[in-house]
């Protein structure tokens, strides 16, 4: 791994006696850090998680939850708990603009994959759906879960420095409690503390963009609007109020968090001249006109103020020091990608580490994460701001943009009503903008279409086809390496099962068909020489799983008797075309190229991290070869 160094206030090599030892030490007990723990305690890895705070997240905060990330929490063993707690796609998708919840209806827009003619594409996609779950009921189950499963877990513990050496980290903690100051001594440290991280500003990890765009407020409250809402089913009501706000604009959003009596509130203030000191009666205030409609009875929950912020790091690792999730991919919720991205980073990471700590791949195969997930975060920051730009055409088309007095712009969006040739203009305008806002909500190829590159991924060189259409919005399924499996319904035992749910489970997967069977002595063979277990489907007929509709052969992109090795986290690592005499010697040799082996044996692995105590001039490090992410 790369050689790096910490901050210069990390604390000096030996000032304090460890209290206790661990694998893996995590910061964070968000989506990211409680998704981590969860994985690594599945895998049977030592870790530690702290959370400076007495519990988990109390808002709702983060909420969109896509097909991949309830694959992955299928893997893991809680998709069923995250679920019963989730509002099911059904009640999600017509995404309402308007000028308050009882006032005018501006106009629509399908959102979430249930538009009827984007269906199919889901349904093609992935056999889950998505699914809106606020962040404080899924980072329960996460933590929850990662605990019974072995985690140790500490709240009210705040990370202060770490200072790392060849060896491992030692990290100084503090007890929010007691006020006593610790270290813990862990092999690996994972940086999962949110978009103020600490973590990557010690470990000096390269950051691009800027915090602090533009501010906004939360507000949580109660009230029941299902007189509003129940008719047009959705999770976000946006709201258009001229003079409601600093320059003579206002754009609001309602929430839902629970149909349809709990509810956040999100209203922009001034980044000039900072947060507003938020009360109740302000909040209730602005509640209420964002509804519209000051009889409703309304209990305010919390309030809270945050930035938008448009910044990534390029870097996601210093030696023994990997940071994920909000530290690492700062942006705003449009898209409703961030604890989806966040979570991809711990499933991403968790195998590796688990192999590595277990002496069955070299510690080179732990600079993939970098490789792999450093575009993805670069996209999602890049893809979320840049979904806000969606936002001005649909207020142009209002006759917002075109002055500067409130009355002015009122009189211009009751004038969208006229029977006139302007009017009709102005109507088709706003539809369209509104309609290309699309990708604001159904961006399913940024979900699912991330393409990995790095030495975890054995090109076949085959020619990459490319997108067949727009690579942000729809996705498109590839069994070439570097690409997830792509989902297939097979039977087995004669129930259908989708090909997803045959590989993961921290293991490597070996799919082949008809006529492939000497894959399973190839298995072995590899299983062998590397100690890592893989596992081996023949699908076909007469087979325990057994491919009724074709699917498998439609989606496999080789012959019958090829193979495709799936990684742990579901992603195709390598496949051949066709079984051959040299079968187990071209497993065996992929195994060892991803586990890293063949880079140790000609040792081409990167340097151990030295002991580091301060600032000091980093080795440059190289640029790992990526394809552009669409993730």
């Amino acid at each position: 791994m790369s050689e790096k160094t910490s901050k210069a206030h990390a604390a000096p090599a030996g000032s304090d006696t460890p209290v206790t030892e661990t694998d893996v030490l995590i910061v964070g007990t968000g989506p990211s850090g409680g998704a981590c723990a969860l994985a690594l305690a599945t895998h049977g890895v030592r870790c530690m998680v702290i959370n400076k705070y007495g519990w988990t997240a109390r808002t709702p905060r983060a909420h969109i939850t896509n097909q991949r990330t309830l694959e992955v929490l299928r893997d893991l063993g809680i998709a069923d708990q995250a679920l019963k707690l989730a509002v099911p796609n059904d009640y999600m998708g017509e995404n309402t603009y308007c000028t308050s919840l009882a006032g005018k209806e501006l106009g629509r827009l399908r959102a979430w994959g249930t538009q009827p003619h984007r269906l199919s594409d889901y349904a093609t996609a992935s056999p889950e759906t998505i699914c809106d779950l606020p962040q404080n009921l899924l980072e329960p189950i996460l933590t929850g879960e990662a605990a019974h499963r072995g985690a140790s877990v500490r709240f009210n513990t705040e990370y202060l420095s770490f200072t790392q050496d060849a060896d491992g980290v030692t990290v100084r903690l503090r007890d929010r409690l007691t006020g006593a100051v610790y270290s813990v001594r862990a092999k690996y440290l994972v940086g999962a503390d949110g978009a103020n991280s600490r973590v990557v500003d010690d470990a000096g990890l390269p950051l691009e963009g800027r915090m602090g765009v533009s501010g906004s407020m939360n507000i949580v409250f109660d009230a029941d609007l299902s007189k509003y809402v129940a008719h047009r089913p959705s999770v976000l009501y946006w709201v258009i109020q001229p003079g409601s706000s600093v320059g003579g604009l206002g754009i609001g959003v309602v929430r839902m968090v629970r149909p349809w009596t709990r509810w956040l509130a999100i209203w922009g203030y001034d980044i000039e001249t900072g947060p507003p000191e938020l009360t109740d009666a302000m909040a209730t205030d602005i509640v209420h006109k964002l509804i519209g409609d000051d009889s409703i009875d309304i209990s305010i929950d919390s309030t809270s103020t945050w930035t938008v912020n448009d910044m990534y790091a390029t870097r996601l690792s210093n030696g023994r020091v990997f940071c994920s999730g909000d530290a690492v991919h700062r942006h705003p919720p449009t898209n409703g990608l961030g604890s989806n991205v966040s979570i991809q980073d711990a499933y991403n990471l968790a195998w590796k580490l688990a192999l590595v700590l277990k002496g069955k791949a070299d510690p080179s195969l732990l600079d993939t994460y970098d490789a792999e997930r450093a575009p993805v975060a670069a996209q999602t920051v890049k893809r979320a701001n840049k979904s806000l730009g969606s936002f001005p055409p649909i207020l142009q088309a209002l006759g917002l943009l075109d002055t500067q007095d409130p009355d002015q712009m009122k009189r211009n969006m009751d004038a969208l009503e006229e029977p006139t040739a302007e009017a009709a203009a102005r109507r088709t305008a706003l539809r369209d903008a509104i309609d290309a806002s699309d990708y604001v909500y159904n961006c399913h190829g940024v979900e699912m279409n991330q393409r990995y590159a790095s030495t975890a991924v054995i090109a076949d060189g085959s020619h990459d086809p490319g997108f067949a259409r727009d690579a942000e919005l729809y996705q498109q399924s590839s069994s070439r390496p570097g690409a997830r499996l792509p989902h297939g319904w097979v039977a087995r035992d004669g129930r259908r099962v989708s090909l997803l749910h045959l590989c993961g489970g921290g293991r490597f997967t070996l799919l082949t068909g008809t006529g492939g069977d000497a894959w399973v002595e190839a298995a072995k063979a590899a299983t062998q020489k590397h100690g890592v277990p893989i596992d081996v489907h023949v699908i076909g007929p007469g087979q325990r799983i057994e491919d009724p509709h074709g699917d498998f052969a439609r989606v496999r992109e080789i012959s019958e008797t090829g193979a495709l090795l799936v990684r742990p986290d579901v992603y195709v690592a390598w496949r051949a075309n066709a079984v051959s005499d040299s079968a187990a010697a071209d497993l065996t040799a992929a195994m060892g190229h991803i586990l890293g082996h063949e880079q140790a044996a000609t040792g081409t692995q990167k340097a151990d991290t030295q002991n580091t105590t301060g600032p000091a001039a980093p080795r440059p490090a190289a640029e790992p070869s990526r394809e552009a992410a669409t993730a």
